[in-house]
């Protein structure tokens, strides 16, 4: 694995990783204070380690930032991986009924296209993906 700063962000990856650009997004966790800091930055170590994604990388920020885990918006078997690895440590919030939040998947030329808040329209939810009550896969 290789871990590069550059701009404001800490890259995490491995040398597998390949995408589409036309394809290629990332799911986001966003975190804040020095202690989601370095938690993000666990994460994102502990997902490029593990091949469950390619690439990540988490802002430098000690006062509110973002991770975000890079995949092809259609490797349907990557987004299991980084989804049931979000569960299992706790990085999507849940309402008080237990109920998943329905989280988005942000292609990278939305990114780049400045797609933000009210001007942003999600490609992908988590709700497309897995009931947000059960936790069960739709696919």
């Amino acid at each position: 694995m290789e871990t590069i700063d550059y701009g404001g962000w800490r890259f995490f990856h491995n040398e597998k990783a390949t995408f589409d650009d036309n394809k290629v997004g990332k799911w986001m966790y966003f975190f804040s204070g020095k202690e989601g800091r370095d938690f993000a930055e666990k994460k994102c170590k502990d997902a490029v380690e593990t091949s469950i994604v390619g690439e990540a990388k988490r802002s430098d920020s000690t006062d509110t930032g973002v991770a975000c885990f890079y995949l092809n918006i259609d490797d349907l078997e990557g987004h299991k991986r980084i989804i049931s690895f979000f569960i299992q440590n706790q990085m999507i919030r849940r309402t008080k009924t237990g109920k998943l939040y329905d989280i988005s998947f942000k292609l990278d030329n939305q990114t780049m296209a400045g797609k933000y808040g009210s001007n942003f329209t999600a490609s992908l939810k988590l709700s497309q993906l897995l009931d947000l009550e059960t936790g069960e896969w739709k696919f």
